[in-house]
């Protein structure tokens, strides 16, 4: 019977696999095109179950014609749907967008909050949102579990659940606050390259000595 793994050990695991992912792609950043915390709320919204390259190449035109939450509190919603049009599920990211955006101007004065429990109090804004506006645009340490997150944690033994809040509680507990953000970015772009859901490029993975999944295919 294996002995059982400590949270000690599995910290020092993370810390291990964060460590090589960080010299195996070096310079990561997160996908997401921005200049502004709007603009990332903005782009983030938008990214759900589509491509950043796909967003990224309908921000441009998007954000050059609404610079500020009231010029999209004040958009026709024709017109914004017109210029996601690309995306998925366009109408309902442009009413979420419309919404999040006339709640931004009521509630924050126009300005995208600092805090977790007032960004999700916006339509349309999850933590998963939440925690990749506070990382990456405001520098505050903060994890974010999008699918990619999950199922390259959950291969690493790094957790056992399922729901993306508890995934989130777990691998908090686990890694260095100051290495958060950096850890989401890492096991995003970790799991776009190399740990793909259907075909994992295992031969080419950095931390197959530390994954549980390699070990038991």
């Amino acid at each position: 019977m294996p002995a059982k793994t400590s949270s000690k050990d599995t910290s020092e695991k993370a810390q291990k696999i964060l460590a090589a992912l960080k010299k195996e792609i070096a310079g990561a950043k997160i996908a997401l095109a921005f200049k502004t915390p709007l603009e990332l709320l903005i782009a983030t919204i938008l990214s759900a179950q589509c491509t950043d390259e796909r967003v990224n190449k309908t921000t441009p035109e998007l954000f050059k014609k609404y610079k500020t939450a009231k010029d999209y509190a004040a958009a026709d919603i024709k017109e914004l749907e017109k210029l996601i049009s690309s995306i998925n599920f366009f109408r309902n990211k442009a009413k979420s967008i419309k919404a999040c955006a006339l709640k931004l101007v009521s509630d924050f004065g126009g300005s995208v909050p600092k805090s977790v429990e007032e960004l999700t109090t916006l339509p349309g804004v999850g933590r998963k949102t939440a925690n990749v506006v506070l990382g990456s645009a405001y520098g505050i340490p903060a994890l974010a579990v999008d699918t990619h997150v999950k199922k390259v944690t959950q291969r690493l033994g790094l957790t056992a659940n399922d729901d993306p809040d508890k995934i989130e509680e777990d691998l908090c507990a686990l890694i260095p606050e100051k290495l958060w953000t950096d850890a989401t970015t890492l096991f995003i772009l970790h799991g776009r390259k190399t740990c793909k859901a259907k075909n994992p490029l295992c031969e080419e993975c950095a931390v197959t000595a530390l994954c549980d999944y390699y070990k038991k295919a």
